[in-house]
């Protein structure tokens, strides 16, 4: 099994900035794609970004092009979320995402592995 611990989250005005990250631990046997997901309330969850294994392949929702930021550092197992310009529909709760077979893709249904959630908020 393997396990996603987050860390950030909390309360940011609006036009400011935050980074979360997250460490997988566990059994982590072969490369992996990672990413993120959200939810706001009474929504449904959607892609925000993800990350090849190498970093060659991201991608990211439209609504936070130019603004996310995906990276991650292998020897660590950790994957970032660099947040610019945050807006107040930015606020939802953000999951840490793992694919075992290294590919970013937008379907939740492909990830196995989940975090526990985040809460970001962003106020106007």
């Amino acid at each position: 099994q393997v396990q996603l611990a987050e860390s950030g989250g909390g309360l940011v005005k609006a036009g400011g900035s935050m980074k979360f990250s997250c460490a997988a631990s566990g059994r982590i046997t072969a490369k992996t794609a990672m990413g993120w997901f959200r939810q706001a309330s009474g929504k449904v969850r959607e892609f925000v970004a993800g990350i090849s294994w190498s970093g060659t392949q991201t991608d990211y929702a439209d609504s936070v092009k130019g603004r996310f930021t995906v990276s991650r550092d292998n020897a660590k197992n950790t994957v970032y979320l660099q947040m610019n310009n945050l807006k107040p529909e930015d606020t939802a709760v953000y999951y840490c995402v793992l694919n075992p077979y290294d590919l970013v893709v937008t379907d939740a249904g492909v990830y196995d592995y989940w975090g526990q959630g985040t809460q970001l908020t962003v106020s106007s």
